[in-house]
Order: C-alpha cells, then sequence, then structure tokens
C-alpha cells in the first residue's frame, strides 16, 4: 500500500522566517495591497518579537501551517503577529517581547496579492481557526526561560 506522505516534506513555521527572491518578487507586483483592519472583532493579534521567537512557539505548539491559522509577519520590523480569540489576548500581555493588539487597535494586513514586507501573510485566514491564547502564551513563556538558561 502507497505512503502518501512519502516524499512530502513537512512544513514548519521556522521555515518562513527567511525572506527569499521569491517572496521579494510577489510583493513588488501591482496586485499587492494591504489595508488596516480594527482589532478586537474577529480577533486579537498577539505581536512577537523577534519572527522566529513567534514561528518556533507554532512549531511547538504543533499547529499545520496548512490549516489557515491567520499568522501574519511584518518583516521590516521583526514582528509576528498571531491572530487569537477576541478578548482573549489579554493572556499574553505579560510574556516579554510580546504587545497585544486588541480592540482600539488597528493591524495593517494583505488584501490582495502577497501583501507587502510590512504585511504578509505567513499563513492566509481561512477555516475560522485561531490560536488558542493560553498555550502560545505558556510556550513564549518556555522559550524565554530556556533562551536565559542559554545566555
Amino acid at each position: 500500500m502507497p505512503n502518501p506522505s512519502h516524499g512530502r516534506r513537512r512544513v514548519t513555521w521556522a521555515s518562513k522566517a527567511a525572506v527569499d527572491d521569491h517572496l521579494r518578487s510577489l510583493w513588488q507586483r501591482t496586485d499587492s495591497r494591504s489595508r488596516w483592519v480594527p482589532c478586537g472583532h474577529d480577533w486579537d493579534a498577539v505581536a512577537i518579537a523577534p519572527i522566529e521567537r513567534g514561528l518556533a512557539a507554532l512549531d511547538a505548539l504543533g499547529a499545520d501551517v496548512r490549516q489557515g491559522y491567520p499568522v501574519l509577519a511584518d518583516y521590516l520590523t521583526s514582528r509576528l503577529y498571531v491572530m487569537v480569540d477576541p478578548g482573549a489576548g489579554h493572556v499574553c500581555r505579560d510574556v516579554p517581547g510580546v504587545r497585544v493588539l486588541s480592540a482600539g487597535s488597528q493591524l495593517l494586513v494583505p488584501v490582495s496579492g502577497a501583501g507587502t514586507i510590512a504585511a504578509h501573510w505567513v499563513s492566509p485566514p481561512w477555516g475560522g481557526r485561531l490560536v488558542d491564547s493560553e498555550k502560545l502564551a505558556t510556550l513564549l513563556l518556555r522559550l524565554v526561560d530556556v533562551g536565559a538558561v542559554a545566555s
């Protein structure tokens, strides 16, 4: 019986940290646009710096890159925006290197094409999935602790 996963490499979140020539060419297309969207209605956004730390947390969470979790990158400022349930972002507020955007905040999001270097969907939203904010906060804190031990 053939193995359907044979030859298919698992895509990791960490693999989304690098900006390559292909991504740059997508941003240069004239159909790539972004706009400001209010937070706190459909989701809260957890801003994590640097991007690599947020991607490591998503890999540790076991969230599949291809399952439609809305995750946005701002490669200019090295921030990752992970969307969580509206009103639930507050559990991440005390995590070092994290800022929460909820009601009263806005986030720049792609609305066409690949977006821009400042607003690129690492994982475009579909299927209504959001990352669990409590699990995300726990993993981010664990990564801070590991970093403190490694220093």
